[in-house]
């Protein structure tokens, strides 16, 4: 904990790990009086020149009255960061606010040895990041024109930057609200930034393996076999006090005795040691670790703790973490050939990137993988995922060109907004399968620190159907899909054609592939395999060749019984041929033949290949050749199938843009709820009333009914007066406001004696539920009561749900969900997604509702959650859509002091 400075309460929250523009990390954080001396230091380190382009003079030294101003700051008027790697300086940033309470003005001093790692970037992002909570929203800074780099940081920025030229400076001005070009900007500095960080770790010069062992069966002794024998082209050192040689070469007592850098330490010490060996790494300038090493989730809340700090210490001095408990990691190009892992070989060369969490699971994806003769390019095993996850890995294969899909296997997810945004990007080039369990985001695994969801568990799987992610949910699914993905085209439809031996077992493939989804376009069940090599195959040939060239048939299926004097790989050579020649996706099942853990392989032109070393041609598929996908059952085989078609649809399908709705004022609402929750403290939640929701609301354009609650019955009339009449009556219980059927709601009243009436006539009906409050409303068109809710979620952020109103939602659980943003494609699906959607285009002689007023609706209410996590919940309901829009007859607004997403406007790595 850090001591409170006289002039402000010290901003903890502000303090972040971050990755810089060359992979290595750094500490940004907000200064503190005991910084006089380390920036003295800084100030001192830093050459004429530079001094003279921060502050337009040179000095030196910094007089003890700089000092004092520079670094004791009260945190809102005046704010400076300082940017730290291994407790030193390496840069500074601060904002002066000025007479506008509205504008600050910047300034940054970079030290000369780390320009150009994007630290100067960085610190304009936090700092903006800290004006905005302070209410600041314009920039202004002065630079000499001769400091070009401090200038490109400014343009660089994508913010809309005014300059001009003014007694030799230039003057600059720029609005620092978030802008689509300055998060574009801030997320391809992430992108190449985090890639960069993971190409250091799968592609090492050189590697140390620290606890190596030269007794058999330990941890240590089967890494540095592995390593070794897997054929890593660096130099390999061992680490070992206790040892003079190890694997025939010579071991040294400590990592500092090692002659030339260690790029990468597999750390496989007992549990106690390894804060010292980090350490050691850090003083060493190692660039990643990967920690072995379990016993940290057995350790309770001092093991978690422990692991917090062994991130902290491995940040602090720029190196990344995998693991602790990591099963290792894998590269199998040849320029790197590393097997850092505890799989008793290199995995076979091919295009599939595969990530787990803990080891267990790395093991059995590893296992599936090789069973199946399934290529990969990259593996890495995260263990507790105290640092490198999924998302750092979606980076790396984004830009890696051995990677051509990439499977991941979760079992907690961390920032899931950021998945979302990566996944989303990755998906429009290179598949992206994911497996994980039904309860991953509402329990946590042993060492797993992060956030847990309030959402339904369904939030989460439409949160990866948006962003086009394959959805599975075992590892043998996972690795029945990467077969397909990895080694064959993507079908340009859903037209499939079916092969079989036997027409039991093609009529069985059939009805499963429409239960996929699937248009059966042509049935083949006169294949005859019992004819003898010479005549079978050929005509196979023929019939499969003829079948392909049908232009609605975009995939083929062929399920096959055993057949006399004919081997499986010929069959499979014979398919490859077709497969390749027609540009179309072929899969096989081979009933009572093929072992599951199978993975045959066709070659073109060839019956029965041998495989190929170094094979490239996609996962698992030969150089030049082509890969079939075999399986042992047929449903397997179109379940698969099913799913890379949908894939297919939405990589193929116009995606919208993430379009800002006319007329939504951001800016009023933020100031709206900053004087909403002017004195609410801590986890207090305000619910606004009818006319405070209405005004929020009003900000982004949705219109609520008015209504009004009375005492009287002439408060009623004089209510319906100013409203409009006919009006509707109504009790405020929120368990009976919209249920007819209990009284609760009486419509199309049309005078004043009417509506006196009717209120007699509702309270003495309501006794029995307590006599409930009343008010009046004015009536709107009759259409389909519709809901939706928008709820802020501690692990996922904003999510959107939508359904239809009443037994749909409450007994059926009828809901869609979704998490924004949204584009036009996702908000289309968005409403079409309830079972009961039905009801809203025409249904048993009803009128068609107007969906696109359903649809704006979605997008306001997306785009307010979005932007504004201090509205802790809106519900609409109900929403009446009938065929000439949609009203709000009930708004439910509360809002509460917000917590930091877990992917906010600023970088920084997860804590």
């Amino acid at each position: 904990m850090v001591d409170q400075p006289a002039g402000g309460v010290y901003p903890e929250y502000w303090e972040a790990d971050v990755v810089l523009r060359d992979g290595g990390t750094a500490h940004p954080r907000p200064i503190h009086p005991t910084d006089a001396d380390a920036v003295q230091a800084f100030h001192g380190g830093q050459s004429q020149k530079s001094i003279y382009m921060r502050f337009f003079a040179f000095k030196s030294r910094l007089s003890s009255k700089e000092l004092k101003r520079f670094t004791e700051v009260d945190y809102r008027d005046r704010v400076a960061l300082v940017i730290t790697i291994g407790g030193e300086i390496m840069g500074i940033g601060r904002y002066d606010r000025l007479d506008d309470p509205a504008e600050a003005e910047v300034a940054f001093n970079i030290a000369d040895a780390h320009q150009g790692r994007g630290i100067g970037s960085i610190l304009l992002e936090h700092l903006a990041a800290a004006a905005r909570e302070n209410g600041i929203r314009r920039f202004s800074a002065e630079v000499l024109p001769e400091n070009r780099k401090m200038l490109m940081v400014f343009s660089d920025a994508g913010y809309d930057v005014k300059r001009h030229f003014d007694d030799g400076v230039v003057s600059l001005e720029f609005n620092i609200d978030p802008t689509d070009k300055s998060r574009a900007v801030m997320e391809s500095r992430e992108h190449r930034a985090e890639a960069r960080s993971i190409q250091e770790l799968l592609a090492p010069s050189s590697v140390a393996v620290i606890g190596a062992s030269r007794k058999w069966g330990k941890v240590g002794y089967q890494l540095l076999e592995h390593i070794i024998e897997g054929g890593f082209t660096g130099p390999v050192s061992a680490i070992n006090p206790e040892a003079l040689e190890l694997a025939g070469m010579l071991s040294f007592a400590r990592l500092s005795e090692v002659p030339g850098p260690v790029k990468l330490a597999i750390v496989a010490v007992p549990y106690d040691e390894v804060p010292k060996v980090v350490e050691e790494c850090g003083a060493a300038g190692v660039k990643g670790i990967v920690v072995a090493t379990a016993g940290f989730a057995d350790d309770g809340e001092r093991g978690l703790t422990r692991q917090r700090e062994l991130v902290r210490q491995a940040r602090a001095n720029g190196m990344r973490v995998i693991g602790p408990a990591s099963l290792g990691i894998v590269n199998t190009n040849p320029a790197v050939s590393l097997n850092a892992s505890m799989a008793p070989s290199l995995a076979r060369r091919g295009g599939l990137g595969l990530f787990s969490q803990s080891a267990a699971i790395g093991v059995a994806l590893y296992a599936a993988s090789s069973r199946r003769r399934v290529g990969i390019s990259t593996f890495l095993s995260a263990g507790n995922r105290a640092d490198v996850s999924g998302n750092d890995m979606m980076q790396f294969w984004e830009d890696d060109a051995d990677t051509t899909a990439v499977g991941l296997y979760l079992e907690s997810i961390g920032n899931p907004r950021k998945f979302s945004r990566l996944a989303r990007r990755l998906a429009r080039t290179k598949p992206v399968i994911v497996a994980k369990s039904d309860a991953m985001g509402l329990d946590l695994p042993p060492g797993h620190a992060v956030r847990t969801t309030l959402a339904p568990s369904e939030a989460v799987d439409a949160m990866m159907r948006q962003a086009g992610v394959i959805r599975v949910e075992t590892i043998e699914q996972l690795m029945d899909v990467a077969q397909i993905v990895s080694s064959q085209p993507l079908p340009s439809g859903s037209g499939l054609a079916v092969f079989s031996n036997s027409r039991a077992l093609g009529k069985v493939v059939a009805d499963s592939a429409a239960g996929q989804g699937l248009g059966v376009e042509r049935i083949v069940t006169d294949v005859d395999l019992d004819a003898g090599m010479s005549l079978a195959l050929p005509a196979l040939r023929r019939s499969l060749t003829e079948t392909l060239t049908i232009s609605t048939v975009h995939a083929v299926v062929v399920a096959l019984l055993p057949a006399h004097g004919l081997t499986v790989e010929k069959i499979a050579g014979v398919l490859a041929e077709c497969s390749v020649a027609a540009g179309k996706p072929v899969v096989a099942a081979f009933s009572g033949i093929l072992d599951p853990s199978v993975y045959v392989e066709g070659m073109v032109g060839s019956g029965a290949p041998e495989p190929a070393a170094g094979a490239s041609g996609g996962a698992g598929g030969p150089a030049g050749g082509a890969a079939v996908p075999c399986y042992s059952n047929p449903g397997a085989a179109v379940a698969a199938l099913g799913a890379v078609v949908r894939y297919a649809q939405w990589l193929n399908r116009d995606q919208g843009l993430f379009v800002e709705p006319g007329g939504c004022d951001p800016e009023g609402t933020h100031a709206e709820l900053e004087e909403l929750l002017r004195g609410v403290g801590g986890e207090q939640l305000l619910t606004l009333d009818q006319a405070g929701a209405a005004r929020l609301l009003g900000h982004y354009g949705i219109r609520v009914v008015p209504s009004e609650g009375f005492e009287t019955e002439e408060e009623a009339v004089a209510a319906a007066d100013r409203l409009g009449w006919p009006v509707a009556l109504k009790t405020t219980d929120p368990a009976l406001r919209h249920r007819l059927d209990l009284g609760g709601v009486r419509l199309d009243i049309q005078d004043a004696a009417s509506l006196r009436l009717n209120v007699r006539q509702m309270r003495r009906s309501l006794e029995r539920y307590g006599s409930p409050s009343l008010e009046v409303q004015t009536m709107v068109p009759v259409g389909q009561a519709c809901t939706f809710r928008a709820i802020e979620d501690p692990l996922l952020g904003p999510v959107i749900s939508f359904g239809l109103a009443g037994d749909a939602v409450n007994l059926l659980d009828d809901w869609a969900h979704r998490v924004p943003p949204l584009s036009g494609s996702d908000v289309h699906d968005f409403i079409r997604a309830p079972r009961a959607s039905r009801k809203l285009f025409g249904y048993q002689g009803l009128p068609p509702v107007d969906v696109p007023a359903l649809e704006d609706l979605a997008v306001r209410l997306t785009r307010l959650k979005d932007n504004h996590p201090e509205i802790a919940l809106v519900e609409f309901n109900p929403v009446l859509a009938g065929p000439d829009g949609a009203s709000i007859l009930s708004a439910d607004v509360r809002v509460a002091n917000a917590a930091q997403r877990t992917d906010s406007a600023r970088r920084a790595m997860r804590s």
